[in-house]
C-alpha cells in the first residue's frame, strides 16, 4: 500500500516510470478550482503587480500574514495557498506578473458599503502595486433586491444582464467607489454554491484581466510619437536616397541604422507588454463567452460595454505593433539598398585606385628604363676611363709602344657600351622571367 501511494504521488500508473513533469501537468487543471460560495456571500479580490524581480517579496508578505494567525506560509514551489481568516477564507494565487488575494466571507447588509472582516487592513503589507480590486456581492434575487442593487450604480455605465442560463443576474458599472474597488453584484435565482462560485470567479477574472489588458495602451501611446519620428526620418532618408548623387550614402546609412536601432529598442521593450495584453484580452473574451450572457431589456450587456471600450484599446496596441513590424521591414530594405550603393561606390573607388596604381607603375617602368639607359652610359664612361688609365700606364711602363693610348681608348668605347647594354638587358629579362 505504501508503494502504491508513493507511485500515485509521483504521477505513475501500474508502476510504470512517469515523466518528471506529469504530476505538474496533471495537477495544473486542478490548481485553481471554483470554490463553493453559498448565497448570500461577499468577496474582495485584489491583484498586485509582482513580476520576477519581487516574486520572493510576494511570498514573504503572505508568509508574514499567515504567521499573524499562527499558521505556516506556503511552500517555496507553491503558486496558490488558502487559509481561514476570521469568518471567511483568504486565497492567494501567484501568476506570471501579478498575484491575487481573494477573501470571501459573510455578506454585509444591502446598504452597507463598508465591508468588514477582511484582512486588508493596516497589518496587510501589499507585495506590490495594486492593479485591480473589486468587491463582489452574491445576494438572493428578488425584485426589491434588484432595484436596490441597481440604484447603487452609475446609470451612464451600468451593465446588467442575465447569466448562466437565467439562474443569475449580474450588474456592475466598472467604476471605482470611495474605497477604490469596482463593485459587482450577483443576484442568485437558483445557482447553487458550485455554480455561484464559478460565476463569481469568471466575473472577477473579467474585471482583473480587462484591467491588465489595458496596460498595453499607455505603452502604445508612449511609443507612437517615437514611431512617428522614425517614420518621418525614414521618409527624409529615402527622399535623399532617390535624389542624391551617391556621395552621402555612408552618412545616410549611418542615419538609417540609428533609426532602426531606436525602433528595435522600442519594439523589444514593448514586446512582452503587447503580447501579455493580447493574452489577457483573449481571457476576457473567453470568460464573457463562458458566462452565457443574455441581455436584459433597457440595459447594456457586459460584452457590449467592454467591446466598445476594450476593443479600441487592443486595436491601438495591435496597430502600434504592426507599425513597428512594417517599419522594421522597410528600414531593412532601405538599409540593404544603401549598403548596395556603398558597396558599388567602394568598388568604383577601388577600380580608380587600381587604375592610378597602374599608371604609377607604368611611369615607374619608364623611369626605370631611362635610369637603366643612363646607367649604361655612366658605367661605360667609368670603364672606358679605366681602360684609358691602363693604356697610359702601360705606355709609361714600356709595354705599349706601337699604339697610342688615345686610340686604344677610342677602340674600346663601342665594345664596352655594347657589352654593358647586353649585360643590363640580360638582367632585365631574367627579372621578367622570374
Amino acid at each position: 500500500m505504501a508503494d502504491g501511494g508513493s507511485q500515485q504521488r509521483f504521477g505513475s500508473a501500474f508502476g510504470y516510470p512517469a515523466h518528471r513533469l506529469r504530476p505538474e501537468i496533471l495537477g495544473e487543471i486542478h490548481s485553481r478550482p471554483f470554490h463553493l460560495l453559498p448565497t448570500p456571500r461577499m468577496l474582495i479580490h485584489l491583484a498586485f503587480m509582482t513580476d520576477r524581480e519581487n516574486g520572493d517579496a510576494d511570498r514573504e508578505a503572505l508568509t508574514r500574514l499567515c504567521r499573524t494567525r499562527g499558521l505556516s506560509g506556503p511552500d517555496r514551489s507553491a503558486r496558490h495557498h488558502a487559509f481561514a481568516w476570521g469568518k471567511g477564507t483568504l486565497r492567494w494565487e501567484q501568476h506570471t506578473e501579478f498575484s491575487t488575494y481573494a477573501w470571501d466571507g459573510p455578506a454585509q447588509r444591502t446598504d452597507d458599503s463598508d465591508a468588514s472582516g477582511h484582512p486588508f487592513g493596516e497589518e496587510f503589507a501589499p507585495p506590490g502595486d495594486l492593479i485591480s480590486g473589486c468587491r463582489l456581492d452574491i445576494r438572493l434575487g428578488s425584485d426589491e433586491t434588484e432595484k436596490k442593487a441597481l440604484a447603487a450604480f452609475d446609470p451612464t455605465s451600468l451593465c446588467f444582464s442575465e447569466m448562466d442560463g437565467g439562474l443569475a443576474r449580474a450588474a456592475t458599472d466598472f467604476r471605482q467607489e470611495s474605497d477604490g474597488l469596482t463593485r459587482i453584484v450577483i443576484l442568485d435565482k437558483g445557482l447553487g454554491p458550485a455554480r455561484a462560485g464559478a460565476l463569481a470567479q469568471r466575473l472577477i477574472e473579467v474585471e482583473t484581466y480587462r484591467t491588465l489588458a489595458m496596460l498595453g495602451l499607455p505603452e502604445a501611446r508612449r511609443l507612437s510619437p517615437d514611431i512617428a519620428r522614425i517614420e518621418d526620418g525614414f521618409v527624409h532618408i529615402t527622399g535623399q536616397l532617390r535624389e542624391s548623387a551617391g556621395s552621402d550614402s555612408q552618412v545616410l546609412l549611418d542615419e538609417l541604422i540609428a533609426l532602426a536601432a531606436d525602433l528595435e529598442a522600442g519594439a523589444a521593450a514593448s514586446l512582452y507588454r503587447f503580447g501579455a495584453s493580447r493574452a489577457y484580452d483573449g481571457i476576457v473574451s473567453g470568460r464573457l463567452s463562458a458566462i452565457g450572457e443574455v441581455s436584459v431589456p433597457g440595459y447594456e450587456t457586459w460584452q457590449d460595454f467592454l467591446g466598445r471600450r476594450l476593443r479600441p484599446a487592443m486595436r491601438t496596441c495591435r496597430s502600434v505593433e504592426e507599425r513597428q513590424a512594417n517599419l522594421s521591414r522597410k528600414l531593412a530594405r532601405a538599409a540593404n539598398l544603401l549598403r548596395t550603393r556603398v558597396d558599388v561606390e567602394l568598388e568604383r573607388q577601388n577600380r580608380n585606385l587600381l587604375e592610378s596604381m597602374n599608371r604609377r607603375a607604368r611611369l615607374q617602368l619608364r623611369l626605370q628604363q631611362t635610369v637603366e639607359g643612363l646607367s649604361v652610359a655612366a658605367v661605360s664612361y667609368y670603364v672606358v676611363g679605366l681602360v684609358s688609365t691602363l693604356a697610359k700606364g702601360a705606355e709609361s711602363a714600356g709595354f705599349l709602344r706601337s699604339a697610342d693610348p688615345a686610340v686604344v681608348t677610342a677602340l674600346v668605347v663601342l665594345p664596352v657600351v655594347l657589352a654593358l647594354w647586353w649585360f643590363v638587358r640580360r638582367i632585365r629579362r631574367h627579372h621578367h622571367a622570374d
